[in-house]
Order: structure tokens, then C-alpha cells, then sequence
């Protein structure tokens, strides 16, 4: 019953989170808000709502460690399986410029994020500090994007995720509702059936958070990902990973530091936060070599995932 419970409340966070990002994408829009500034804050902020509410709930429900091993284990997952799987469908080219800019950032929000992590646990002062790297980090990509498009005519709302001009107020409301209401519930769903499933397998939170945690809450990313490959759009798929793996260190980590103090596990520190590292600095081949993920580095890159699961579990 567990994992049915596990499953549903992953399902309700999953539903329950993109309809937030609907109402408030709309609902930002009707207030006169850019499009632009929406699609970078917004829309970033909203996609990350389930790993966020699955963290701060963990820490309210009294296990850090699960918040913890999910964005460990989502970063993880995000290069290797998030970019291994599209890449089985579609090769993956590397031609803009600006992923590479992006990516050297997520680097240092990783190495950011190791060296607080040395100090043994995440408290507010660590949570001040990732959020001050966050939105140093937004400012820097709303700086960007406006002087990109100085001379170019303003994004349409159409092109925002979620978008609609003709959504009518009570439909905005609503979403905004269901987002806010089924986010949390879900969150304590998977939090509660989740420690369960923990303690009668006999493994810790943080395993639980790096495997079946750290993979439902990928989902979203894993799902846009595809698409982007199907669509010939590798930029939108490097973007979404780069900038999921950033929001998760900084804003997820950052906002739970300020709820409860975090304390850093020895199996996290010993091994799971190097593998994290190890990827990232894997996906730099990429991005800065601008070499292709083919089907043969797709099959590679998920084998590596599976090899890593096994460790974790065994």
C-alpha cells in the first residue's frame, strides 16, 4: 500500500504543480508583468515546486535526509537519465552559446553547494547564502535576455510555457487553487509513504530520497526532455537540465535551509555528492567540447544511471 501511496501522491505533486504554473504564468501575464521575466522566474520557479514541497515537508515530518538525497539523486538523474533517454530517440547537437554560459554556472552553484556541504550540515546562514547565489543568478538572466532582445521585437505570451491569452479569471483562480492545495497534500503523501517504504526495507531516507523520490520528482524534466528531442530542440533539453540542477542546489536546498537545519549524512558526503559532481563535470564534455549526444552516448549515459542505482541500493 505504500508504494500505491508513494505513486498517488507523486501523481497529485506532479498535477498539482503544473497547474500552479498555469494560474501563476496567467496570472502574472493579466497583471502586466513580460512575458519574458515570467518565463525565467515563474515558470522556473513553478517546475520546481514538488522537489521543493517534498524537502520542506521531509524536514517538517522529521527527515532531512530525504530532502537531501532527492536533489542529490535529482541532479544525478538529470544528466544521466533526463539527457541518456531523449537521446535513445533523437541525437542531442550542442550549437548555442549561451548553454555554455548557463552550464558554467550550474558548475558553480555545484561547487558552491559541496563546499557548505563540507560544514557538515545546511543552516540558514547556508540557505542565505544559496539564495543570494540564486537570484544573483536570475538577475544575471533577466540582464541577458532583455539585451538580447533589445532589438528584437518582445516575446509573445504564446511562447511562455502554460500560456493563455483567453484564460478567464475564475479559470486562473482555480489553478492557482489546485496548485496550492494538492502541492502540499501531495508532498506529505509521498513524504509519509515514502519514509515507510524506507523503514521496511531497512535503508535510510537518503536512499529512499536518492532512488524513488529523487526519480518521481524528475519526471517533469525527464517528459519536457523528450519532447525537446522529438521537436530537434537540443537547446530547450540542455536548458531545462542545466537550469533544474541550478533551481534544485540553490533555491530547493536554499528556501529548506531557512525551515529546518539539514544535516549532511556521511554516505552523502563519501560518495552520492561526488557522483553528482562526477556527471556534472561528465555533461561539460559536452556542452563545452560541443559534442553530440548520440544514441550510442544515450545508451551510455542511462547504463551509467542504472550502474549507479544499483550502488546506491546495494
Amino acid at each position: 500500500m505504500d508504494f500505491i501511496y508513494a505513486v498517488a501522491g507523486l501523481i497529485i505533486l506532479l498535477i498539482a504543480g503544473d497547474m500552479l504554473v498555469r494560474g501563476a504564468v496567467n496570472l502574472s501575464l493579466r497583471l502586466g508583468i513580460p512575458a519574458l521575466i515570467v518565463s525565467l522566474t515563474v515558470v522556473a520557479f513553478g517546475t520546481s515546486a514538488p522537489e521543493l514541497l517534498v524537502s520542506v515537508s521531509a524536514i517538517f515530518d522529521g527527515v532531512p535526509g530525504l530532502a537531501l538525497g532527492n536533489v542529490i539523486g535529482s541532479n544525478t538523474a538529470n544528466v544521466l537519465l533526463v539527457l541518456g533517454v531523449p537521446a535513445l530517440i533523437s541525437t542531442l547537437h550542442v550549437i548555442d552559446n549561451s548553454t555554455r554560459a548557463s552550464y558554467l554556472q550550474m558548475i558553480g552553484a555545484t561547487v558552491l553547494f559541496i563546499l557548505l556541504a563540507l560544514r557538515g550540515t545546511f543552516d540558514w546562514i547556508a540557505g542565505l547564502v544559496l539564495l543570494a547565489a540564486l537570484f544573483g543568478m536570475i538577475g544575471h538572466a533577466i540582464y541577458e535576455a532583455r539585451c538580447h532582445r533589445a532589438a528584437q521585437r518582445e516575446v509573445e505570451a504564446e511562447e511562455v510555457e502554460g500560456a493563455d491569452p483567453d484564460m478567464p479569471w475564475f479559470k486562473i483562480i482555480g489553478f492557482l487553487l489546485v496548485g496550492l492545495i494538492g502541492l502540499p497534500f501531495g508532498a506529505d503523501i509521498l513524504v509519509d509513504a515514502s519514509t515507510n517504504i524506507a523503514r521496511d526495507f531497512n535503508v535510510s531516507d537518503e536512499v529512499i530520497g536518492l532512488t524513488l523520490v529523487a526519480l518521481g520528482t524528475s519526471l517533469p524534466e525527464l517528459a519536457t526532455t523528450v519532447m525537446a528531442a522529438l521537436r530537434k530542440q537540443a537547446d530547450v533539453a540542455f536548458g531545462n537540465v542545466i537550469g533544474s540542477n541550478m533551481f534544485n542546489l540553490l533555491g530547493i536546498i536554499g528556501v529548506s535551509s531557512l525551515v529546518g537545519q539539514l544535516p549532511v549524512d556521511k554516505d552523502l558526503m563519501d560518495f552520492d555528492i561526488w557522483v553528482m559532481l562526477g556527471v556534472s563535470v561528465l555533461l561539460g564534455v559536452f556542452v563545452l567540447k560541443r559534442i553530440d549526444i548520440t544514441r550510442l552516448w544515450g545508451v551510455a549515459l542511462s547504463a551509467l544511471y542504472i550502474v549507479y542505482i544499483v550502488a546506491v541500493l546495494g
